[in-house]
């Protein structure tokens, strides 16, 4: 075993550990903080892809966007560190049948596919310049349109949270 099979193994752990707690956890904040560890996992693991815009969209944006506006949402309401999410435990079979399924079809797209990945070159190649060209002239727009909705968003939430409650 190989120095990047260790690392990418460890961080594949790290992920799946704190995305468990992130699902299983009665309290918001340590699932808000374990959802942290997930994503830097994550972009840990698309670095390992030599994935380098993936990586760095997911920490900008995930962990730096979406993730701080959750924390700050859930710091800036009131009563949400005494707020226990209540399990219940209804619907466990059908959630276990169709997590069965889906990891069955999972492992067997794994194992018919395994063979007939190609060995991996050793010329790094960057994706980062032609999405940067096609991101600031083709879908310039779009993009825009993406920043001023979590803007939007982001001043709503803070509305929301400052709003004084009427006696």
């Amino acid at each position: 075993m190989q120095l990047f099979d260790v690392v990418f193994y460890l961080f594949a752990l790290v992920t799946i550990v704190s995305a468990g707690i992130v699902v299983f956890s009665r309290n918001v904040i340590y699932a808000a903080f374990s959802l942290l560890f997930t994503l830097f996992g994550v972009a840990a693991l698309y670095v390992m892809l030599q994935a380098d815009f993936l990586a760095v969209t997911q920490v900008l944006i995930y962990v730096g966007g979406i993730l701080v506006l959750m924390l700050f949402g859930l710091m800036l309401t009131s009563r949400v560190v005494s707020v226990d999410i209540k399990g219940s435990s209804v619907q466990t079979a059908p959630a276990l049948i169709l997590v069965a399924l889906v990891a069955g079809s999972l492992a067997g797209i794994f194992y018919s596919t395994w063979k007939s990945v190609p060995a991996a070159s050793s010329a790094a190649v960057t994706t980062t310049p032609l999405l940067g060209t096609l991101l600031m002239t083709t879908y310039l727009l779009p993009f825009e349109v993406a920043s001023v909705i979590l803007l939007v968003t982001l001043l709503g939430a803070a509305f929301i949270a400052r709003r004084k409650r009427k006696a």
